[in-house]
């Protein structure tokens, strides 16, 4: 921790407290707590107690997202008084950066998911760490991904651990398996993703040969639910927490007479030209992406090389982007956390901030973060899936902009939740561009619907397409 940087005395909250005790009670279990509910600090409270007070673990190993490893654990560790001494090491970087830090003398190790096979391959048959953390843990709810094999093939070396996550199941009740079978090598759900599966699921989108989908069986959601129980504790923030209010704000974007004929062209036809450039979709998913970047301003092609490159088509959505901004700015609130879904969005918005006195900045290391929380940026621009996970971005501001949407419900959700949290005192703004009549409006729908989002995105697409044939 920097000099002259005073440690807050930790308060926890009666809640915080039991999910403590829960931790230090139980050698593997799941927090399936809410964002902003502080399982950082619950975790790290729990885990110096487990070392120093009742002498259970030696050497603990944290798996996060990346941008969560680079900071949020190491940030809290840095915070509060009770955690002075603590030593936490980052596992971070290159090989040789890694190997310094696994050598250092720590309490805690934090590294991101994509290590996990090389600290396994590295150890060998010695694994150090009789405690790992899974933070998000739903990064391993695929089966058959590397990181799951690595893990659960030194879980016999693990004495405890620890599931956190506020979505264990962020798209299907199946997501749970991997992760609940690091927790208990199969004793509640089975040995077996499949037995788990046919038991508790039926198929539902199929063919004559293949289940592409499976449904919940009726009593699944209650059966799962009590074998869970026992080790898996789930709060939602909503019940502890006084938070702010939150209001989403459709902020309509209306594309000029030709330019929604070039998007209705596409729509209709999978087809556009645009100046001498031609811009087309083979199948409805890549129209779709198509035509979400065009509501953008901007849509991808390739030339002759076959090397992608942007077409701008119009300035409708940047144009209303840089509206909010200054109203923001003559208000006195022009700090704003701006979400955008294409690298094309980026380069656009990022070319028209600096024709403005913005200080502008890109979500890129822990430095732009500790710059947002202190007041230095004026506008953070943001990819959902960079930030989605642990950060702490709401002493920053509390305005929010989505440029462009992302089709996944939990990366919206997740996204929204960095200003939207404990520590946040004023209302929080969420502002979402939607251009009138188009595929960002059925987006939209789809992340405040329920279910299979994608799903829902490829058959309003059917439907959009059917009706512009009509037209």
């Amino acid at each position: 921790m920097e000099a002259g940087i005073e440690r807050k005395e930790y308060k926890p909250y009666d809640y915080q407290r039991y999910a403590e005790n829960w931790i230090i009670e139980k050698p593997c279990c799941g927090l399936f707590l809410e964002m902003g509910l502080g399982k950082t600090i619950i975790t790290l409270s729990a885990l110096r107690d487990l070392k120093f007070n009742r002498f259970k673990i030696n050497k603990t190993l944290v798996i996060a997202p990346k941008r969560v490893a680079e900071a949020s654990w190491s940030d809290e560790a840095a915070k509060w008084e009770h955690l002075r001494g603590y030593r936490v090491s980052l596992v971070l970087g290159s090989e040789k950066e890694r190997k310094r830090a696994i050598a250092k003398k720590a309490d805690l190790y934090v590294t991101n998911r994509d290590s996990v096979v090389w600290l396994v391959e590295h150890y060998g048959k010695v694994w150090p760490f009789d405690c790992v953390v899974l933070d998000e843990s739903s990064s391993f709810k695929n089966h058959r991904s590397k990181r799951f094999r690595a893990l659960k093939s030194v879980r016999k070396k693990i004495n405890r651990m620890i599931l956190l996550t506020g979505t264990p199941a962020p798209k299907s009740l199946l997501d749970l398996w991997a992760q609940i079978f690091l927790l208990d090598s199969g004793k509640r759900l089975g040995r077996t993703f499949s037995s788990f599966r046919d038991f508790y699921f039926v198929p539902d989108k199929r063919s004559r040969e293949r289940v592409f989908t499976y449904k919940p069986r009726s009593i699944a959601q209650e059966a799962i639910t009590e074998k869970l129980k026992d080790i898996c504790l789930s709060m939602k923030s909503e019940d502890f927490l006084d938070l702010p209010e939150k209001q989403i704000i459709k902020v309509p974007v209306i594309l000029s007479g030709e330019t929604k004929k070039q998007y209705k062209k596409l729509e209709k036809e999978m087809l556009l030209q645009v100046g001498d450039e031609e811009i087309t979709a083979s199948t409805q998913a890549v129209l779709s992406s198509k035509l979400l970047q065009l509501c953008n301003g901007a849509v991808y092609s390739t030339d002759e090389r076959g090397e992608r490159k942007t077409i701008r088509v119009h300035q409708k959505k940047l144009e209303t982007l840089l509206e909010i901004l200054e109203f923001l700015t003559v208000n006195g609130q022009k700090h704003a956390l701006v979400f955008y879904e294409f690298q094309s969005d980026k380069e656009c918005i990022l070319e028209a901030l600096s024709a403005t006195k913005l200080k502008c900045a890109t979500l890129d290391n822990a430095a732009s973060v500790h710059m947002w929380n202190t007041g230095k940026i004026d506008v953070l621009l943001a990819h959902p899936a960079s930030c989605a996970y642990g950060l702490n971005l709401q002493s920053g501001g509390n305005h929010i902009i989505w440029y462009g949407l992302p089709w996944n419900p939990e990366l919206f959700e997740q996204s929204n939740k960095r200003l939207h949290r404990m520590g946040q005192k004023n209302t929080v703004f969420i502002h979402v561009l939607l251009v009138k009549d188009s595929r960002d409006e059925d987006v939209f729908s789809a992340l405040k619907a329920e279910g299979e989002c994608q799903d829902k995105l490829i058959e309003s697409l059917k439907a959009r397409v059917n009706e512009a044939k009509k037209e």
